[in-house]
This record gives C-alpha cells, structure tokens and sequence, in this order.
C-alpha cells in the first residue's frame, strides 16, 4: 500500500479558497488513481474529486464542479485539491485515497485501498 499524508487544511470564510495537498510515499505514485473524499459530522463519506494515473481525466462530485480542481505532480508523488468559492456546506474532514486496481476514475470509497489520516476544513458564515 502506498502511505498518504494530507496537509492544507483550516478555517474559512464562506467564498475563500484552500488548497489541499496529499504527499504518498511507499509505491510509485503513477500506478494509482488518486481521489479526495469528505465526510461531514453525522454525514457519510462522500466522493469529491478523482484524478486518472496519468492526470488527463479528472472526475467531480456536482456540489463541487466549477469550484474545486484536482491535479497531481507524478514527479512530486503528489496530488492536490485547490478549492475556491467554498460554501459552509463543504466543512468536513477531506481524506486523500489511492485506487491501485480500477480501471477508469471511481467515485466509491470502497474502490480505494489507501486512506490518509485527513484534514479539517471548516467554513464560517
């Protein structure tokens, strides 16, 4: 399995912008789909974005569309999340994850088979 460590988290106003980041380590970085997930309290987690092995696709949960941009840096074993024009409602924890197996870009946590250890983001009013 391949180690995710994310970073970039905070507090927020409503309309500001985050730029998360999640540095793997372990396993060559460019066999993996990466993808970010959020999990508000009392909610489930939920898919965010997702980000193809060699970065040409890109695939976005519709609350986040037009807002957040996945990306990654296969030469900096890293992919992140750049986030703009945030709502309240996108206050959760935001985990990075890795697909070692799928094919295409999944959407469904239970494709994934690495989890970092999360980030707080959190949006004030």
């Amino acid at each position: 399995q391949v180690q995710l460590v994310e970073s970039g988290g905070g507090l927020v106003q409503a309309g500001g912008s985050l730029r998360l980041s999640c540095a793997a380590s372990g396993r060559t970085f460019s066999n993996y789909v990466m993808g970010w997930f959020r999990q508000a309290p009392g909610k489930e987690r939920e898919f965010v974005a997702a980000i193809s092995r060699s970065g040409a696709s890109t695939n976005y949960a519709d609350s986040v569309k037009g807002r957040f941009t996945i990306s990654r840096d296969n030469a900096k074993n890293t992919v992140y999340l750049q986030m703009k024009i945030l709502k309240v409602e996108d206050t959760a924890v935001y985990y990075c994850a890795a697909d070692r197996r799928t094919l295409g870009i999944g959407v469904r946590a239970i494709s994934y088979d690495s989890w970092g250890q999360g980030t707080q983001v959190t949006v004030s009013s």
